[in-house]
């Protein structure tokens, strides 16, 4: 087959997912073809089967702001045309969506047919979505895709339910970890740079955004170091980094918190970490959570959104309601205080992230373009 994929080019799940999957269908022989304003950071253009194709924004003086869904509309016809694609997945509903569905519509009426796949990944729900000026949008743009996805059942409940209006079937399709990118040989050297007196690693990944509720990780963290010798990892970056770093100075604990900044392949960080803190509002899925437990990381979240979906409670790590740092601190020395229940956990992440390997979901997505063009 030969595929577009619309994606945002970002840090965020949504663009890690999109450029995974590109990877994974181009190594089955499918042609993949990326659309988007910036190259997808995690994409390799010399691997065989990958293409780009960026899509540029003129800055004209009448627009204050560029009309980036009708520029990428004209380049979704012309790369669909020029390439002889069989159909686009777009990643992300704003404005993802309703650009491929324009899309369609001029290539119908020059006689040419491309059906598109619309994969709903969260905020473009959760929060963006609520916002009512987009409802009619992204509810005609939902109706009118030939086919559509959620990352979890939860984000599937969420959109009917913020979306009254939706009535297409929606699939179920998680995300997944690509195994092979987690063999990674834990190296006691490169713990020690971080915790050189053997304290416990704990780390937080994230864009922090208010959203992650990443002060509530400092909070938690200040609470576990006080019984157990730990140091703490950041990486990310966003806008609430600075009241990250004042929290810090705050509670006196700027000495034990590294922050690393964005990092394209988390994978050798978390290969060094005892515990994973996922403090977020909500999360569509929890990529970050399940990145970890196939680093054999165990995490300790909140419960809310679709995270229940992927870690286990008193399995693969423990959850907590939202906000309530005490109870992740318990969670979180409860994981740490021995090294036995702590192997154990470890285990468990690595036998829980398993459930979501490519090579399981991956065939779910092949099925879905077998049946929207016709095969």
């Amino acid at each position: 087959m030969r595929i577009g994929i619309v994606c945002y080019p970002t840090f965020g799940g949504s663009g890690v997912v999109a450029t995974e999957l590109g990877t994974a269908l181009a190594a089955e022989g499918h042609q993949v073809h990326f659309i988007s304003y910036s190259q997808p950071v995690r994409i390799d253009l010399f691997s065989g089967n990958i293409f780009y194709h960026e899509v540029s924004v003129s800055d004209y003086p009448l627009f204050d702001y560029p009309p980036y869904e009708l520029v990428l509309a004209s380049k979704l016809v012309d790369v669909v045309k020029y390439e002889k694609l069989d159909l686009l997945h777009v990643h992300y509903a704003i404005p993802h969506a309703s650009a491929a569905y324009l899309a369609k519509e001029i290539l119908e009426s020059q006689g040419i047919h491309i059906p598109f796949i619309t994969t709903l990944h969260g905020t473009d729900i959760t929060i963006v979505g609520k916002d009512p000026s987009f409802e009619p949008v992204i509810t005609f743009a939902i109706n009118n895709s030939d086919a559509v996805t959620a990352v979890s059942q939860s984000l599937k409940d969420d959109t009917y339910a913020n979306f009254p209006n939706v009535k297409k079937e929606i699939t179920v399709i998680p995300n997944f970890i690509c195994p092979d990118d987690y063999k990674i040989e834990k190296k006691l050297c490169q713990k020690k740079m971080y915790a050189p007196y053997g304290e416990r690693i704990l780390i937080h990944v994230s864009n922090f955004r208010k959203v992650k509720r990443v002060e509530d990780v400092l909070r938690v963290f200040n609470i576990v170091k006080k019984e157990i010798p730990s140091k703490l990892i950041l990486v990310g970056d966003g806008p609430e980094r600075a009241n990250i770093e004042k929290l810090c100075r705050e509670l006196d604990t700027c000495q034990d918190i590294k922050s690393l900044g964005k990092i394209i392949n988390p994978e050798q960080i978390l290969s060094v970490a005892d515990l994973f803190l996922l403090t977020s509002e909500t999360e569509s899925f929890g990529l970050a959570a399940l990145e970890a437990m196939a680093s054999h990381v165990p995490v300790v979240s909140t419960n809310s959104g679709g995270i229940p979906e992927v870690n286990i409670h008193g399995f693969s790590g423990m959850m907590s309601n939202v906000g309530d740092v005490e109870d992740m601190a318990k969670n979180a020395i409860h994981i740490l205080k021995d090294e036995d229940t702590l192997q154990q956990f470890k285990n468990n992440a690595f036998e829980q992230s398993q459930k979501f390997d490519i090579a399981k979901i991956l065939p779910m997505y092949e099925r879905l373009y077998d049946k929207v063009i016709g095969k």
